[in-house]
């Protein structure tokens, strides 16, 4: 990134040069992926002291204009002005893109992030049977579960063949 730093009605010194070049470039380290280039005009016109900052980057222009009775200070609020715009900017374009999109952080995002099971959904149609006759049913048929609401607590159950041949019960509270 190229930062220049205009001086107007002043001398130009390297404190200041470098006072505004630190102070924007932490600015762009923190918020912006590729920052383009930077022009910074310092000004002086009688007692006012005058920071503009103009910085392009991501497609985007930032401006802030601050005026005070200290350049550094202008500087400062200057910087703060685009900070506050280049966090707005960053914000929106996760929101907008996700966070975990495949642009953002390429095959390694990818990797870290779980993989999300497969759901496969089944309807069934959950008759009222007392576990007796749930058991013969699930008996007499080769599914591995059988869903039914128990005829005594009018609860959701779940009978299950087992691997070992005996059957077990999951059974919701009753109401």
């Amino acid at each position: 990134m190229q930062i220049t730093v205009t001086f107007r009605h002043v001398d130009p010194t390297p404190a200041l040069r470098r006072y505004a070049e630190d102070k924007l470039g932490r600015v762009v380290r923190k918020y912006l992926k590729r920052p383009g280039d930077a022009h910074v005009i310092l000004g002086v016109h009688k007692a006012r002291h005058l920071a503009e900052i103009t910085l392009q980057a991501d497609h985007v222009t930032l401006f802030a204009k601050e005026t005070t009775k200290d350049l550094y200070a202008a500087i400062d609020l200057a910087c703060e002005k685009v900070e506050q715009q280049a966090r707005k900017l960053k914000a929106r374009r996760e929101t907008r893109k996700g966070a975990t999109s495949a642009r953002a952080g390429g095959p390694a995002a990818e990797a870290a992030a779980p993989a999300a099971p497969d759901v496969v959904r089944v309807r069934v149609p959950a008759a009222a049977l007392a576990l007796d006759d749930a058991v013969e049913r699930l008996a007499d048929s080769d599914q591995p579960w059988l869903a039914f609401v128990d005829a005594e607590t009018q609860a959701l159950a779940v009978l299950v063949r087992r691997d070992d041949g005996r059957f077990g019960l999951i059974r919701a509270p009753g109401r």
